[in-house]
């Protein structure tokens, strides 16, 4: 009988591990399957959702769904287009000279001694549910001044019982800039501020000296729905700044709330918990697993856009125009730290939509006998879509010119840094490495920004020549870099004394394809004679290393804050040296003739006199060379059919609202797709029976002997 038993122990063990191997992944509960839940997931845990700190895309794809900036970019429409989001109208300036005349719409940049922004806000808009604004009944605050015990147990914001509201006002907008300017709370963007809004430097000195009631002329409140930004200059970006979340507004109920030492002692802070008039509001947060969002039960009456681009309405992006948003009530998105496990989710339907990495792109696309591309058979089987745009990003190699080899600005210095950038061929590079995923960029300006210029009038002249015949740019041989290379003093990779020209690359490339993207660099470059030395390290040193100049070329990049020409030339202007200024200039370019004429554009609106002067200031580039000029991005965003509305945006956010999901639809196709395995389970059951059978004779014959 032990026997027996043990047989039998070991065959249901058997059962229960070929079960689980048939049984679906599906990482959600059976409640959620027909529910109209958002699922897509993030890589790294959040650091901060204060918007005054925040500077990272990984954040805020959450912020931008929860606070609410004056503006916002345009869904549907490219080139980006502004448009009001909490405001009535997108705000026109108005300028006065020094001695307070107020002067044309048009008037020069030099003429002009401020800039003043009347910013209206629409009434009506409330703030999400929130325990900062609970009110007891005699109209107090409720939880603002606690005591230990008052919180004993609470670790979140569910915890407190009760929750208000109240109307979104002029002076949150105005509180949030003031919060700007606190030098405690270390804003990305403070320096930048400082050039423009008119005395944040003396308010912000104040505020590190103790005077929190300090006067700040720079920004005020004119009445309950109006506030005033006053800038010492004219500076026509100033409206793209309104459209990101550092200048969402933030009620003073909140941060008071917040700054109480229980709930600091329980890290309770606006830096975890947001407070915002947004589509929607966090209802869990686990960093370290899940970030759950949920409608904002208070969110205003808003309806889809009504026009796009050419294009839009075919894709059925057009559908829902008119139609009250948000669509979706919930926001699931799970922590993925490794792709695969992520992808494979992806073709399972657990996750709406996905990017493509290198690995999976080759049997994920096609590109077909027209070279457009497409998604491949085993996709197009479960009808994913697929959606590109031009990220408006530059990718670029930095020299180093305060390094004596790879710096400097002679005619020899300049051909040198001419000959390599010939020589890295980077529409190879995006070929081998980015399957093809990347427009080879000729001046800091990506596709629908002003200023960029495609065929012949756009190209690099110095690296490339133009073929007529085609209408595409052709990069120079690699015996005109070596030519160059010899102009620059060294003939056959060697200097007059015999001496190898030998160049560093610092960098953190530590990816499973580091080694082959620095074997190329390095055979491109000895092909014209010019050994590369790879120096990788982790990132913090690597930022010290190009804090204090310590490099000769580097990897680098640029995503746009806002589209405009004046956000990408600024990283080549001389006063934003990161070396000598702590700037975002990391080559350290300072050209005076660049210099001159971008502090000329940077005011200006957009028209021929502004084009001209850009056209000026990417030749000084193409010839200075200051850069390798790398590529812009191509995203390729894939998406579920059941995904309705989702089109990529590189620029704005909170566009959950949009989005639809067809519930009925997606579970349908995960049964399909996720079929469990059922034949271990017959196979176990009758091995089971099978070998039940010979113990079950035993014991007959042994019954029958008995008696």
């Amino acid at each position: 009988m032990t026997s027996y038993t043990s047989r039998c122990c070991i065959m249901l063990m058997a059962l229960v591990f070929f079960l689980s191997c048939g049984l679906p992944n599906n990482p959600y509960p059976k409640s959620e399957r027909n529910e109209e839940i958002y699922y897509s997931t993030f890589p790294e845990e959040p650091k901060h959702f204060d918007p005054v700190i925040s500077y990272s895309s990984d954040e805020y794809r959450f912020i931008q769904q929860i606070y609410e900036p004056p503006l916002r970019y345009h869904y549907l429409k490219r080139p980006y287009t502004l448009v009001p989001l909490t405001v009535e109208a997108i705000p026109q300036p108005r300028y006065y000279d020094d001695r307070g005349r107020q002067l044309p719409s048009d008037a020069p940049a030099a003429s002009v001694a401020r800039a003043v922004y009347e910013i209206r806000i629409r009434p009506g808009i409330m703030y999400q549910p929130h325990p900062c604004f609970a009110k007891t009944e005699s109209g107090a605050l409720r939880y603002h001044d606690l005591e230990e015990a008052d919180v004993s147990g609470f670790a979140e914001i569910k915890d407190f019982p009760m929750t208000g509201t109240r109307e979104l006002i002029a002076a949150d907008y105005v509180h949030q800039i003031k919060r700007m300017a606190d030098p405690r709370l270390s804003c990305p963007i403070l320096s930048t501020l400082a050039d423009y809004i008119l005395g944040i430097n003396a308010y912000s000195a104040a505020i590190a000296n103790g005077q929190n009631d300090a006067p700040f002329p720079g920004v005020e409140v004119v009445d309950r729905y109006t506030y005033r930004v006053i800038l010492k200059a004219k500076y026509p970006q100033f409206v793209y700044w309104l459209a990101m979340p550092f200048f969402s507004p933030m009620p003073k109920e909140a941060i008071d709330f917040y700054n109480q030492p229980v709930m600091k002692k329980r890290n309770i802070t606006i830096d975890r918990f947001p407070v915002g008039t947004g589509a929607y509001r966090i209802e869990t947060l686990l960093a370290h697993k899940e970030i759950v969002l949920v409608k904002n039960e208070n969110f205003r009456v808003e309806r889809y856009p009504s026009s796009g681009e050419p294009g839009d309405r075919e894709a059925g992006l057009l559908d829902d125009a008119w139609e009250i948003v948000p669509f979706i009530p919930k926001v699931v998105y799970k922590l993925e730290k490794e792709y695969i496990p992520r992808w494979n989710k992806f073709l399972q339907g657990y996750y709406d939509n996905s990017s493509i990495s290198s690995d999976t792109f080759d049997s994920a696309i096609d590109f077909g006998e027209t070279g457009d591309p497409s998604t491949s058979e085993e996709l197009k089987a479960k009808a994913i879509v697929l959606r590109t745009s031009v990220e408006p990003t530059t990718v670029y190699l930095a020299f180093n010119m305060l390094d004596d080899t790879v710096g400097g600005y002679t005619p020899e210095k300049q051909k040198l840094r001419q000959a390599i950038s010939i020589a890295l061929n980077y529409e190879e590079y995006i070929e081998i490495f980015r399957n093809g995923r990347g427009v080879v960029s000729h001046s800091p300006l990506p596709p629908g920004i002003f200023g960029y210029e495609a065929g012949e009038s756009g190209i690099n002249p110095y690296l490339y020549n133009w073929d007529a015949s085609t209408k595409r740019p052709v990069r120079k041989s690699v015996e005109e870099a070596r030519q160059l290379l010899a102009e620059a003093g060294y003939p056959g990779g060697q200097d007059h004394k015999g001496n190898p020209l030998i160049v560093s690359f610092d960098n953190t490339w530590t990816s499973a394809g580091a080694t082959s993207q620095l074997t190329w660099m390095r055979n491109k470059l000895e092909q014209i004679g010019i050994t590369m030395e790879s120096r990788t390290t982790d990132y913090n040193r690597f930022r010290d290393k190009v804090k204090n100049g310590n490099f000769q070329i580097i990897y680098w990049g640029w995503h746009a804050d806002y589209p405009d020409a004046e956000n990408f030339l600024f990283l080549l202007y001389g006063p934003n040296s990161k070396t000598l200024h702590d700037g975002e200039n990391a080559a350290n370019y300072d050209n005076p003739e660049y210099n001159s004429l971008f502090e000329e554009m940077k005011n200006m609106e957009n028209s021929p006199e502004r084009l001209a002067r850009i056209r000026e200031m990417n030749r000084l580039l193409q010839r200075d060379a200051p850069w390798v000029f790398v590529y812009h991005p191509v995203n390729f965003g894939l998406s579920h059919q059941w995904l309705k509305n989702y089109k990529p945006s590189s620029l704005g956010g909170g566009n959950f609202k949009y989005f639809r999901i067809n519930a009925d639809q997606r579970s349908k196709s995960r049964q399909v797709w996720n079929k469990p395995i059922v034949w271990p389970l017959w196979l176990c059951l009758g091995l089971l029976i099978l070998g039940t059978i010979p113990a079950a004779i035993t014991i007959w014959k042994r019954e029958r002997g008995t008696q």
